[in-house]
């Protein structure tokens, strides 16, 4: 287990909360894609995320902060005590 740093691409007013997997962008930069139902007002949708990744990941909420892109649709996390398959893409 470690902390890690994690580019994520949040999707806010979708049709249902979804991790949907690592993708890459036209830089070749790694990031997870992650859908929420909650609009993006007033940190809404930035606690929906936590909770999501939080019980995907199976890790405290307290262990995910955003630490880049608090009001940005492309986010940097860093999570305390994940394990290193999750961030290889396995789950």
């Amino acid at each position: 287990m470690s902390t890690a740093r994690i580019t994520i691409k949040l999707t806010p007013g979708a049709k249902k909360n979804a991790v949907t997997g690592w993708e890459t962008d036209a830089a070749g930069e790694r990031f997870l894609r992650v859908f929420v139902t909650v609009a993006p007002e007033k940190g809404k949708a930035n606690a929906a995320l936590i909770k999501l990744l939080s019980k995907h990941w199976g890790i405290p909420k307290s262990a995910i902060s955003i630490v880049r892109g608090e009001t940005s649709r492309v986010k940097v996390l860093e999570v305390e005590g994940i394990d290193e398959a999750l961030l290889n893409g396995i789950r």
